[in-house]
């Protein structure tokens, strides 16, 4: 096949290193086009429950990834052409003016994916082209695994048993390292659009992140490289991982994997680089453990399709739940007077993110507490998240709610427990809420509990200065 040209769609795998598809158009092209659209649905459209389906964190990430995948490929001699618009015609477009044989991109598993991806396949078959399609998203290759996807064990414990001391781990494709022929087309290349391009406001990156995220595959690498050797922070992660303050308490991979900017398998070699050098202990293996739990919610995807953003999810069990949308903006604006859950909610609006300890709290909250759909929150998490992956977020929202694959079904966490021991002394809440700066720790996560002469003392008033809280907590 070599000699002839074909186009490299860059969809959920923002980097040259370990990219399968990339690697596939390198292998059987003469000359490549690379190729990135931002998809005027995605970037422009609203979710069921009218959330804009990229919130304006997300885009800026998004935005820094697509510039530096552009300077990385023409530091080897290529380029990226840039599109706004629908990928199944903007691709095809070019695919015609320039003559191409194959469109070369990392297969996606869910719905909305699916349907582009298809329509582009139809597309292109009309003109005598093809799409090639790879893998891009997981660490285990399905080929490699025991079972085939339908059979995937729908608990995880089973499905780590099954893979976690029998599949190997397959090196990465030295992808980025690979000779890059120089873009000819007779195209425009196209621009980086900004925000207004969507109707996004731009947002400044809030002075209380901890930990800024930089999208792109150069950030990801340096933070790779950070994390594994110049902090040496896997040895704790274990002990760390549930803590709320501060940038080093978790590995903060999820924004660069989530957009494909570090693949799953870098990591994972890296890791053990960093055991057979360092140290291998509990806690570099519950890095390894995450990484399964990721693919694991992949495959969920893969095998239940639709099901996993079903009100019913893959159980098909309707609950009793309400859609009230005055209820849902008191929790999804950090307002409901329990300050674990407002503080969790505040850094997720100011910021894109959000501890994982942070999320299932907070889920649990809407779900168990507030009695409302779960897929309001997911559709939430789905507009604001940086990390925002489908499999994974509605993976864990239906494992929240008890409709998940799982048998488990009571996943209610009492709040006021969790607040007390993963922020015992308060601090999260305060440097997310400053009008309960003042309060000591056995208060601040009861402000309610606070009388009047009490709050005069902390300088705060309920119900002004702070929200009352919307219902009392055992």
């Amino acid at each position: 096949m070599k000699g002839k040209k074909g186009i490299v769609w860059f969809r959920q795998d923002l980097r040259l290193h370990d990219n399968e598809a990339l690697h596939e158009a390198l292998t059987h092209c003469e000359s490549i086009i690379p190729v990135y659209v931002f998809d005027e649905r995605v970037f422009s459209g609203k979710t069921k429950f009218g959330f804009a389906k990229t919130g304006a964190h997300r885009l800026q990430f998004i935005l820094e990834s697509v510039a530096d995948l552009k300077k990385n490929l023409q530091s080897k001699g290529s380029d990226l052409v840039i599109r706004v618009g629908k990928p199944e015609e903007e691709i095809f477009k070019i695919a015609r003016l320039e003559k191409t044989s194959w469109v070369f991109c990392n297969r996606e598993r869910t719905d909305e994916e699916i349907k582009v991806q298809d329509a582009l396949e139809n597309h292109l078959w009309s003109v005598g082209q093809e799409v090639r399609f790879s893998r891009g998203k997981m660490l285990f290759y399905t080929a490699d695994l025991p079972f085939p996807v339908t059979h995937t064990p729908d608990v995880f414990t089973h499905f780590r048993k099954e893979v976690e001391k029998y599949i190997p781990i397959r090196k990465p494709l030295d992808t980025e390292n690979s000779d890059y022929p120089a873009l000819e087309v007779r195209i425009e290349l196209g621009s980086l659009p900004d925000h207004s391009a969507f109707g996004i406001e731009k947002v400044t990156q809030s002075s209380k992140s901890a930990f800024p995220f930089n999208g792109g595959e150069s950030a990801a690498l340096e933070h790779l490289n950070a994390y594994f050797w110049e902090k040496d922070l896997a040895k704790t992660y274990k002990k760390t991982r549930n803590q709320m303050v501060g940038s080093d308490f978790s590995t903060k991979f999820s924004p660069w994997l989530a957009h494909g900017c570090i693949s799953p398998k870098k990591i994972f070699w890296e890791l053990k680089k960093y055991e057979s050098e360092i140290v291998e202990n509990d806690s570099t293996y519950w890095i390894y453990f995450e990484l399964m739990w990721r693919d694991f919610f992949r495959l969920m995807g893969k095998k239940h399709q639709n099901k996993i953003f079903k009100k019913g999810g893959p159980k098909e069990e309707m609950t009793n739940s309400t859609e009230d949308m005055a209820l849902f903006r008191i929790w999804s604006e950090g307002r409901t007077g329990i300050p674990f859950i407002d503080a969790n909610m505040i850094e997720l609006n100011q910021t894109g993110f959000m501890s994982n300890r942070g999320r299932q709290n907070v889920a649990s909250f809407l779900v168990h507490d507030l009695n409302l759909n779960w897929q309001m929150g997911a559709e939430y998490f789905e507009s604001l998240l940086l990390d925002y992956d489908p499999c994974s977020n509605y993976g864990n929202w239906n494992y929240i709610a008890g409709i998940g694959s799982d048998p488990r079904e009571n996943r209610k966490f009492n709040i006021l427990t969790q607040a007390s021991r993963y922020d015992e002394h308060g601090e999260f809440v305060k440097h997310w809420i400053p009008a309960l700066a003042q309060l000591p720790n056995e208060k601040v996560h009861k402000p309610w509990t606070l009388s009047e002469q009490e709050q005069a003392t902390y300088n705060v008033k309920i119900g002004k200065d702070y929200p009352d809280v919307v219902l009392h907590l055992n």
